[in-house]
């Protein structure tokens, strides 16, 4: 790895990452705390996953998608923020086997996972736009769960509505509005070497930190490959 700031090979995906990086950062930019994402740091990553000399270079740099990796499907899914790190419309191109053989994928899939694994989420209630203010009738054995699952809403919107209100009676009339819950980004971990470490290797590679520092000094004191704007 040391000849590899002089080598060109080493530099191949600059402008892959780099265009990567600003896709995510312009996506992310003003959710809370988000601090813009180094592409160098990217491209250490590479270095240290793969780099020029292995076979993976070509085709898998990042790793994601590897077989025995859980990481790619946890971020295809809907479960865990990939479909709020991703970008729209590159989520709508991404998938199990572009990652697999397309490396500018691979490389924004594993942009994609190390970012879902950074970020904090909460559930937040978020009232449906264009829905209005209703008043509903209790009936016998009504509670504010089965208020708000008959009325498409939540027990939070509910509550909000109706301050004060903590026992239900049979003819009492409350407010309702039609609601859901979502998952949002609250805020990030700072991406650091034990950080990047710990979500995306795994903690499997014990020299991973001093191999991904190593790879960083590399890339921070060498040429990047001259990309368009």
């Amino acid at each position: 790895m040391l000849k590899s700031s002089g080598d060109p090979a080493w530099d191949f995906y600059d402008c892959d990452i780099q265009a990567a990086v600003n896709e995510y950062n312009r996506h992310l930019g003003r959710t809370p705390a988000y601090v813009l994402l180094d592409w160098q740091i990217i491209k250490a990553m590479l270095w240290t996953e793969s780099g020029a000399a292995a076979a993976q270079w070509k085709i898998k740099p990042m790793q994601i998608g590897v077989l025995g990796d859980p990481g790619m499907m946890s971020l295809l899914g809907d479960k865990e923020g990939g479909d709020l790190v991703m970008p729209p419309a590159l989520r709508a191109r991404l998938t199990g086997g572009t990652i697999r053989t397309i490396p500018s994928h691979n490389i924004r899939g594993g942009i994609g996972y190390l970012l879902m694994r950074s970020a904090t989420y909460a559930h937040i209630t978020v009232r449906v736009p264009g829905t209005t203010v209703e008043e509903v009738k209790v009936k016998q054995r009504d509670n504010f769960d089965r208020i708000a699952r008959n009325e498409h809403s939540t027990i939070a919107t509910l509550r909000e509505l109706n301050p004060g209100v903590n026992v239900l009676q049979k003819g009492q009339v409350v407010k309702t509005q039609q609601a859901t819950v979502q998952k949002v980004i609250t805020g990030w971990r700072p991406i650091t070497s034990s950080h990047i470490y710990e979500v995306y290797n795994g903690r499997r590679d014990k020299n991973y930190v001093r191999k991904l520092d190593f790879s960083l000094g590399l890339v921070r004191k060498g040429r990047s490959g001259v990309c368009a704007p």
